[in-house]
């Protein structure tokens, strides 16, 4: 894959005590090379109205540009909020063979 537009890293905040398993999943599952759960954050958002201020821990994914599509329809399916935070963003750059070992995990 191209190393300027075949890959992105995919933002998604999820309540902590689900973000581990949602990673988790998404890289067993294979929709993903590697995903890391942070450390709590404070999160302020207003939902419904209301401004909210909740502890929160991000995931953090790393795939192949043609599994993001894959990742957004699991995270659907699992993610515990009515509307989940996922942000694609391409990854313009970065070690070729870091990309070649994301390559090496999807099987592409």
């Amino acid at each position: 894959m191209a190393e300027n537009n075949g890959y992105v890293m995919i933002l998604i905040a999820a309540p902590v005590e689900a973000a581990a398993g949602l990673a988790r999943s998404l890289v067993e599952g294979g929709a993903a090379a590697c995903a890391q759960a942070t450390r709590p954050v404070t999160s302020f958002f207003k939902w419904k109205g209301e401004l909210r201020e909740e502890q929160e821990a991000l995931v953090l994914v790393k795939t192949a540009a043609v599994k993001a599509e894959e990742v957004k329809r699991l995270v659907a399916e699992r993610h515990p909020y009515e509307v989940p935070e996922v942000v694609v963003l391409p990854l313009t750059g970065g070690n070729p063979a870091y990309f070649r070992w994301i390559d090496e995990v999807l099987g592409a």
